[in-house]
């Protein structure tokens, strides 16, 4: 075999490699805050803002009461979302505080109470059967992804197998689809 065959040959692996080891579930990519997911949660802000979920022209609802860890005042919206040529259930909450923050001054300037827009997507079959195959992903009131208190991205499969976090707390929603707010099954 010829350097030339040989070098095409290894750069078809690799690139089989590479492919596979960004599938979802892969031990290469991990649960969450990885490259996967952190490319993924900037598409899908893309996509958000694209539909007027989040940004200047944001489609609004009525903010009603909340509680940590998402905020004082929440806003919710959820339906479907193309991202990246797939359509998937979405559900976005807008988190305001601080602490003690009324509705009505919410009403009269989200933007200054916003301190967090927490998102799930529901991606593809396979994605994380586990849970449901949602995507979570904490943003910041600009749209940069949130961290934890340890530096890790708030995206993808977040705190999945731990005792606390996003999908430890939403398995104990009604209904056994982890959304406490909407049935995304009706």
């Amino acid at each position: 075999m010829t350097f030339i065959k040989l070098f095409n040959r290894a750069m078809g692996v690799l690139s089989l490699a590479l492919m596979l080891g960004s599938t979802p579930g892969q031990a290469a990519e991990p649960p969450f805050g990885g490259p996967g997911s952190i490319a993924f949660a900037k598409t899908l802000w893309t996509a958000l803002e694209n539909a007027n979920w989040v940004g200047k022209e944001q489609i609004r609802s009525k903010p009603y009461l909340g509680t940590e860890p998402h905020g004082f005042v929440l806003e919710s919206l959820d339906g479907q979302l193309e991202v990246s040529g797939r359509t998937g259930w979405v559900v976005v909450k807008r988190n305001y505080g601080p602490k003690g923050v009324k509705i009505d001054a919410v009403e009269a300037n989200r933007s200054k109470h916003l301190a967090a827009i927490t998102v799930m997507f529901k991606r593809e079959k396979g994605y994380d059967p586990d849970n449901q195959d949602w995507f979570w992903a904490k943003y910041k009131a600009d749209g940069s992804i949130d961290k934890d208190p340890k530096g890790a991205n708030l995206v993808g499969r977040v705190a999945k197998g731990m005792d606390a976090g996003c999908i430890a707390c939403h398995k104990g929603a009604p209904g056994g689809d982890m959304v406490f707010v909407f049935d995304p099954k009706k």
